[in-house]
C-alpha cells in the first residue's frame, strides 16, 4: 500500500518542545517559570487595542503590517520598508530558512542554541552544523573554523536562549568579518530588551552597514504578547524583498498588530519590566549560588542553573520535587544539557519559593 511520503530529511528532525504548561490543582498555585513569559502580562495598552479590534474581525487585516512596521521604525529609527513582520520571529526564522538554505547546503548553529534553528535549517534540506560553545556562550572562531564552501546561513541568538549569556558588539562584528560575503548571519535578538551592558548592541548598526546581515526580533518576552505571534526582521532591501515573496500576505492579524503598536509605545511598562528582571536576576544568582549550585551569568530573563550528578542532588529529582510545590521550570535535555535547570524570573514571591524549594531539595526535606 503506497502512501505520501515526506522530504528526505524530515523524520530526522527533532519536533520543539515548548515548556511545560501545568494543569493547577485545587488549593495550590502555580508558578510557570519554564518558557520565559513576562510575570507582568502585556502593557494594558496593548490590551485595551487588542479589545478594540474585536469589533472588526469579519476584515482581513492589511497585508503588509504597515502600521506596525512603521512603529517598530520609529522605536528604532529604522526605514520601515526594510523591516518584516510574522507570526513570531519563529515564522521569519522558518521564511530566511526557506529563502535561502536548499538541498545540500549548511547552516551553522551553537551547541545549546534555539531548537528553532536545526529545525528550520533540515526542513529545507540542508545539513544543521553544529558547533561548540565556550563556557555556554557563542565561540566566534569556532563559528568561524566550521564554514565551508556549502555554508551559506548562520544562527546567532544573541542573547542565547537557554544560556542567557551573549557576545560583545564588536565580538559580533569580528564574526561578521571572518564569513563569506555570501554567508547570511542571522542576529535573533528576542532577549535583546533586556540587556543592560554596554558593550551589546541589538545589531542594527551591522544590518544597516552590509548586504548579508539581518536582525530578528518578537513581542512575546518584554511586551507580553506571546499569545500573539508577533516578531519582526530588520534587513538589507533584498532580503526583505525576497523574503516577502514567500510570506503568507496576512500572517499578522490585525488584534496583534494594534496590540503590539500599543505595546511598543508603552514604554513605562517595558521599562519597569526590564528594572524588575534585572533586580531579581542578580538575587536569584547570589541566592542560587550560595546555596552551592552554579549559575551561568545572565543577561536575559531567566537563569540557567546546573545541578551536580549525585544521587538526590540532580537536574531531573530538583524538577521534579520543584513541580510537586508548583513551581514549574525547564528541563533541558533536548538542549543537551540534561545536568541543568532554566528559570524564568518570575514575581518576587516566585522566584523566592524557588530559593526556598532548593534550599529544601539540597536538604533532603
Amino acid at each position: 500500500m503506497s502512501r505520501p511520503v515526506p522530504n528526505p530529511g524530515i523524520l530526522d528532525i527533532a519536533p520543539y518542545t515548548p515548556g511545560k504548561s501545568p494543569v493547577p490543582e485545587p488549593g495550590r498555585k502555580v508558578f510557570k517559570l519554564s518558557a520565559n513569559e513576562t510575570p507582568f502580562g502585556p502593557s494594558p495598552k496593548a490590551i485595551a487595542a487588542y479589545k478594540q479590534a474585536a469589533g472588526h474581525l469579519e476584515d482581513y487585516p492589511e497585508g503588509t503590517s504597515r502600521v506596525l512596521r512603521e512603529a517598530i521604525g520609529r522605536a528604532y529609527g529604522l526605514d520601515a520598508d526594510r523591516i518584516i513582520c510574522g507570526a513570531g520571529s519563529d515564522e521569519i526564522l522558518n521564511l530566511l530558512a526557506h529563502t535561502y538554505l536548499a538541498q545540500g547546503d549548511e547552516a551553522i548553529s551553537t551547541a545549546h542554541g534555539f531548537l528553532v534553528y536545526p529545525i528550520a535549517t533540515m526542513a529545507n534540506g540542508a545539513r544543521n552544523v553544529v558547533v561548540a560553545e565556550a563556557n555556554f556562550t557563542a565561540d566566534v572562531d569556532a563559528i568561524i573554523k566550521a564554514v565551508t564552501p556549502k555554508t551559506k546561513l548562520v544562527w546567532l541568538a544573541n542573547p542565547n536562549n537557554p544560556t542567557g549569556t551573549y557576545i560583545p558588539f564588536d565580538e559580533v562584528k569580528r564574526l561578521r568579518a571572518g564569513l563569506p560575503s555570501h554567508v547570511l548571519l542571522v542576529l535573533d535578538a528576542a532577549y535583546a530588551d533586556y540587556v543592560s551592558r554596554n558593550d551589546y548592541e541589538l545589531g542594527i548598526e551591522l544590518v544597516a552597514t552590509t548586504e548579508n546581515t539581518v536582525v530578528t526580533h518578537t513581542f512575546s518576552k518584554i511586551h507580553g504578547l506571546a499569545a500573539l505571534r508577533v516578531g519582526w526582521m530588520f534587513g538589507p532591501a533584498h532580503i526583505i524583498d525576497a523574503c516577502n515573496r514567500i510570506r503568507g500576505p496576512f500572517n499578522v492579524t490585525t488584534p496583534a498588530m494594534l496590540a503590539a503598536v500599543a505595546a511598543i509605545e508603552d514604554t513605562a511598562h517595558v521599562q519597569m519590566s526590564r528594572t524588575h528582571t534585572e533586580q531579581w536576576r542578580n538575587w536569584l544568582t547570589d541566592e542560587i549560588g550560595k546555596l552551592g549550585l552554579k549559575v551561568t551569568p545572565s543577561v536575559a530573563n531567566f537563569v540557567l542553573i546546573h545541578f551536580p550528578t549525585d544521587k538526590g542532588k540532580t537536574a531531573e529529582e530538583a524538577d521534579a520535587y520543584l513541580t510537586r510545590r508548583g513551581l514549574v521550570l525547564r528541563a533541558l535535555k533536548n538542549y543537551q544539557l540534561p545536568h541543568s535547570l532554566r528559570m524564568t524570573i518570575g514575581t518576587e514571591e516566585a522566584n523566592r519559593l524557588v530559593v526556598e524549594g532548593l534550599r529544601d531539595f539540597l536538604a533532603g526535606k
